[in-house]
């Protein structure tokens, strides 16, 4: 299982509930119904904390879990990933997205 754990900011001048607001009904749908969205296993969106704004901070993360770094690469190929990548910049703030490619993780325990 491979992993893109990317740490995202809203666009500068945007209201955080808007941004949460979009990011759920508009950017979620959207992956879910391209070529590209299918590729991935899961899509998770994590969002911050209601309250908890730092000002600077990161306002969620989203995880997309794929089974292979290769079915990771092919959703960006994909001639619909142009969709995606042009309505992340109606609402992140795309100069500063940080994100990682991830393997199996260590569990060092689980309690759930």
């Amino acid at each position: 299982m491979i992993k893109l754990i990317c740490f995202v900011r809203r666009k500068p001048g945007m209201a955080a509930d808007e941004f949460h607001r979009y990011w759920r009904e508009e950017h979620g749908p959207l992956v879910a119904r391209t070529r590209s969205g299918q590729h991935a296993l899961r899509y998770e969106q994590n969002h911050r904390v209601r309250g908890d704004d730092d000002g600077d901070g990161y306002d969620g993360v989203t995880i997309q879990w794929f089974a292979s770094v290769d079915d990771f690469y092919a959703s960006i190929r994909e001639d619909d990933y142009a969709e995606i990548a042009a309505d992340i910049e109606k609402f992140l703030d795309a100069s500063r997205l940080e994100f990682v490619l991830t393997e199996e993780p260590d569990v060092i325990f689980d309690r759930l």
